[in-house]
């Protein structure tokens, strides 16, 4: 393949401008005005049905909680759902405990998170990966497409078969959102490089592709990248929780492709015996983001205004290439910090009608 050098003007690189827009700050409540480190302030987390160790948000959300706990001498707990028909009863009873603040974590968990914040609007709210109105609710999501254009263009780079394949759980906006950045990623390095690299699995144009249909069943994973790993791909990103542990035993028993994880640093998070295939992965700093938030809170500064990571305020990136680091010529991870600080500066616009507003 081509490794002409890369050029950034605005007319090489332009795609569609995507503003983020905020909601309007939320009323404080004097019950959860302000707290100190050591006091009675509390915080409960209810989980969808993945789990707290899904290698996937529920964990990374997790994770933040207890770094808050750490950080601030609070009491915090966590609810696990087991199926669908846990999340409201759960949800009631992370309310019922009387902390000020919630966590739930994923859109299942939409509905159930509204209504009882409707109903009980002295209490804050938090969502991870879904955008809810509610005075006392704030989302907390990220515009994975700017990370997973790098992991894209990455891909188009590295690999040897000039095709890279794709799947999501569920056809759903926190899953396609990683697709349609790691298809203009791939996109672009045709464009600059006069490469044909092809993306199985998904297509942006349609907004239809290759999906599990959950989050959990691991054998579906693995049979699904199997089926692109027989068309050709020899790199993966699954973007669908646990089930992308299967496509990970896949692409270890083919011997020869990589896989990129989705959310956390699967290098770190996936069982031992994976590490030598990631590649790669795109990262939400949910941790570091739930933090925050609860440290807003217990100072009085909660507003529903949605936290949305980016590129530019760290809540998302992609992770070290570890021991795939070889694969990685010096000119393209070069490309690669260039086109960060392109979509940093707004040279460079990723745009899916996933985004977060």
């Amino acid at each position: 393949m081509s490794r002409r050098r890369l050029i950034l003007p605005v007319a090489v690189m332009a795609a569609s401008v995507a503003l983020l827009a905020g909601c309007a700050p939320a009323p404080e409540s004097p019950a959860t005005a302000s707290a100190s480190p050591g006091s009675d302030y509390c915080a409960r987390m209810v989980t969808n049905s993945g789990g707290l160790e899904d290698r996937s948000f529920n964990q990374s959300s997790w994770e933040g909680l207890k770094q808050a706990k750490e950080k601030y001498g609070i009491d915090v707990n966590a609810i696990v759902s087991t199926t669908e028909t846990d999340i409201g009863p759960n949800v009631a009873q992370a309310v019922g405990t009387g902390c000020p603040f919630i966590l739930t974590v994923g859109w299942e968990l939409a509905d159930a998170t509204t209504a009882e914040a409707k109903a009980n609007p002295d209490v804050h709210f938090s969502i991870v990966d879904e955008q809810v109105d509610g005075a006392n609710i704030k989302p907390i999501v990220f515009d994975t497409a700017q990370a997973a254009y790098l992991a894209g263009y990455l891909a188009a780079g590295v690999t040897k078969t000039g095709k890279v394949g794709t799947f999501g759980g569920g056809n759903q906006p926190p899953v396609t959102l990683f697709m349609d950045g790691f298809a203009d990623g791939i996109a672009k390095y045709n464009e600059v490089h006069g490469t044909t690299v092809k993306l199985l699995g998904w297509d942006k144009a349609s907004q239809d592709g290759t999906f599990t249909g959950d989050f959990e069943d691991t054998n579906k994973g693995k049979s699904v990248a199997q089926g692109l790993l027989d068309q050709g791909a020899d790199i993966i990103l699954p973007v669908a929780g646990q089930v992308g542990e299967g496509a990970a035993a896949a692409i270890r028993e083919d011997g020869h492709a990589s896989l990129i994880w989705v959310d956390n640093d699967g290098y770190e998070t996936l069982p031992a015996e994976y590490r030598p295939i990631v590649l790669t992965s795109v990262m939400k700093n949910t941790q570091d983001a739930v933090v925050q938030i609860i440290g807003d809170d217990m100072k009085g500064d909660f507003s529903n205004t949605p936290y949305v990571g980016t590129l530019k305020n760290g809540g998302v990136e992609i992770a070290p290439f570890h021991e795939r680091a070889s694969m990685v010529s010096a000119d393209l991870s070069k490309e690669i910090d260039q086109i960060r600080q392109a979509i940093i500066a707004g040279i460079v616009t990723v745009e899916s009608p996933s985004t977060p507003r």
